[in-house]
């Protein structure tokens, strides 16, 4: 067996790392992982766009907000949508398991309460969710307005549930039960 993969080319090692960046990287950054000046880096991102543009790829790569990422090309989106909302059946990341269950055992419950209980922005992990139609809008909150979410038909049957009483109780998961206060238990537990 031949050994010219064993070190990948500048532009191999580029593609491969653009692949599995979530935002855009500064030239500069990549220049430093790839060490290589970042003239080269710079002109060979340019090379590649090119490339991508005039083979008619599904993904483009583009230079936004002072960093380059590879995004899927506007005409395929229809096609990317129906993948996403139908046909995909990835797991639920960490992230939206717990989002998921804040949901479940406290719902109805606002973005902000749900926030306030993770300790972290649930915005892009509410979208998955109501995409994917584990959970919903159920209403609104009485004094200020904001949208309340609850799980849907939908998430009980995934979990292979009759109703939402069927959730195990929360008390049998706490390592302290007197972690808990009443707020923080549904009351059918």
């Amino acid at each position: 067996m031949s050994n010219e993969h064993a070190n990948p080319s500048v532009r191999a090692a580029l593609e491969a790392v653009l692949l599995v960046v979530d935002e855009p990287v500064a030239e500069v950054v990549l220049a430093q992982v790839l060490e290589r000046p970042t003239e080269e880096i710079a002109g060979l991102l340019r090379e590649l766009a090119r490339e991508y543009d005039d083979a008619g790829r599904g993904f483009e790569l583009r230079c936004v907000a002072g960093g380059w990422r590879l995004y899927t090309r506007a005409d395929c989106a229809a096609y990317v949508e129906r993948f996403v909302r139908d046909g995909q059946q990835a797991r639920l990341t960490q992230a939206a398991l717990e989002t998921l269950a804040v949901v479940a055992y406290r719902q109805p419950v606002s973005r902000s309460r749900i926030a306030a209980i993770r300790g972290v922005n649930v915005d892009a992990v509410m979208r998955t969710l109501v995409s994917r139609g584990m959970v919903a809008e159920v209403g609104a909150e009485p004094g200020t307005g904001a949208i309340l979410y609850g799980t849907t038909p939908v998430f009980l049957e995934r979990l292979g549930l009759s109703g939402l009483e069927e959730l195990p109780a929360l008390r049998d998961y706490m390592p302290d039960h007197l972690a808990l206060d009443d707020d923080d238990v549904v009351a059918a537990n």
